[in-house]
């Protein structure tokens, strides 16, 4: 009844539209009310020491850190050494799109973060060039999603907290898979390109211009170089990576590139506060729900029947595949982390599969959730940069997402793909 209590409750608020913070803190208060096993102060300790975590002070520095170099000009720059190797390219533009936004996932490691900045550069280019808006949005869309697969990703560390992995790990072990995914959309995207006539620019570059463009963007290549060669290389832990991020992209942009002014900080660190509050808000909200399934011991049940359904690990993942693209289509990427990991995590140790890698399952499962409606949040911010319908960047999404599933299947039956970096640093 408590268990019914629970999902019926979080399900109905969800579906009145009540934020999903909100919902998940209503819905456990309810069930902890009703089942009297523990004092309602529990709630307010649970809050509390849910987000009392050093690794989870990442959050907020990368958070800032992005839209730091994203208005710092750093975006724009890559986004100008993309143009030069690929633009000459059939669908040049919509290649740029997703090798920028590859770039840009190491700076901000956040998906609609990506979408927010490399759209409002490109998608204007894009439809000028006689690209389809809803297209040009759903490819975006898609590429934007990278962003919390490649490294440094903030869904990776909420992972590495919920079920006690090392981040740096998870950070290592998203790389391959983040450039896969990378890969698959450049392909679709030229195949795509082809078909529908989208040209490349006629521009050809001499090695001076070359050589001047990569030089301007110096600073902005530098960033993954500093941010993830020094938690690799043992100089700083990723909370303290993330800090380094926020100075950097700070003194980039006011004195370097001199194109944050001081009069947009306000602007930029409020915004940030306010996402930074939105989200642990959440992860608080969703470690009291997953707690309240522990105490009804639903992780348990639902692993046992699992395995007595199959003790298969291909059909086990497969399974845990279908749920996760299913929950990421209505749930946000970080509530469905910290509440399906405590569920799922003992089903997958107890066949044999590495956390590491299944944290990258969940991940690619959640970043394709990312780009499918209902609450595709990449979408509804591409489709507002894009400034065209909802409707027609989730047509334009669909042969991007296509692509990602098929990598998806490569990631989830070939761990080496994710452990394979892990043996490198031993």
């Amino acid at each position: 009844m408590i268990s019914l209590l629970l999902f019926g409750c979080f399900a109905l608020l969800l579906i009145i539209r009540v934020p999903v913070a909100i919902s998940l803190g209503l819905s456990s208060a309810l069930a902890l009310i009703y089942s009297g096993k523990v004092s309602s102060t529990y709630i307010a300790q649970g809050l509390v020491t849910s987000i009392d975590s050093f690794p989870l002070m990442a959050v907020p520095f990368f958070i800032l850190a992005g839209d730091l170099m994203g208005q710092g000009g750093l975006s724009r720059r890559l986004l100008n050494v993309a143009n030069v190797f690929f633009g000459r390219y059939t669908g040049g533009l919509a290649i740029i799109a997703v090798v920028t936004c590859m770039f840009f996932a190491a700076i901000s490691g956040s998906g609609p973060a990506t979408v927010a900045a490399i759209g409002g550069l490109l998608l204007p280019a894009m439809t000028k060039a006689g690209y389809d808006k809803g297209y040009s949005v759903g490819l975006i869309a898609s590429a934007g999603s990278i962003g919390i697969i490649i490294p440094p990703s903030i869904p990776m560390i909420i992972y590495a907290v919920s079920a006690n992995v090392s981040i740096t790990q998870m950070f290592l072990a998203g790389i391959i898979p983040g450039l896969l995914i990378g890969v698959g959309l450049i392909i679709t995207a030229y195949m795509k390109a082809r078909k529908e006539g989208y040209k490349g620019s006629e521009k050809r570059y001499s090695a001076t211009e070359i050589w001047q463009t990569i030089w301007d963007a110096k600073w902005a290549l530098l960033v993954p170089v500093i941010i993830l060669g020094g938690i690799y290389g043992g100089v700083f832990t990723p909370t303290e990576a993330a800090a380094v991020g926020v100075i950097y992209g700070f003194v980039v942009g006011v004195f370097v590139h001199k194109e944050l002014k001081w009069s947009d900080l306000y602007r930029l660190i409020a915004g940030s506060a306010l996402t930074s509050a939105t989200v642990i808000v959440i992860v608080g909200t969703a470690t009291i729900f997953g707690r309240m399934l522990a105490i009804e011991r639903i992780p348990f049940m639902i692993a046992d029947y699992i395995v007595q359904l199959t003790d298969s690990p291909i059909l086990i993942l497969l399974l845990i595949n279908v749920l996760l693209l299913f929950v990421g289509m209505f749930m946000e990427t970080l509530a469905a982390i910290i509440i399906l990991v405590p569920i799922l995590l003992p089903v997958v140790t107890a066949v044999g599969i590495d956390p590491v890698h299944f944290g990258i399952v969940i991940i690619v499962n959640l970043a394709i959730g990312m780009v499918t409606p209902p609450v595709g949040v990449n979408l509804f911010v591409g489709s507002r940069v894009g400034e065209t319908s909802l409707e027609k960047s989730i047509v334009g999404a669909i042969p991007f997402i296509i692509a990602m599933l098929l990598v998806l299947l490569l990631i989830t039956y070939v761990p080496w793909l994710s452990l394979f970096p892990l043996s490198l640093v031993g």
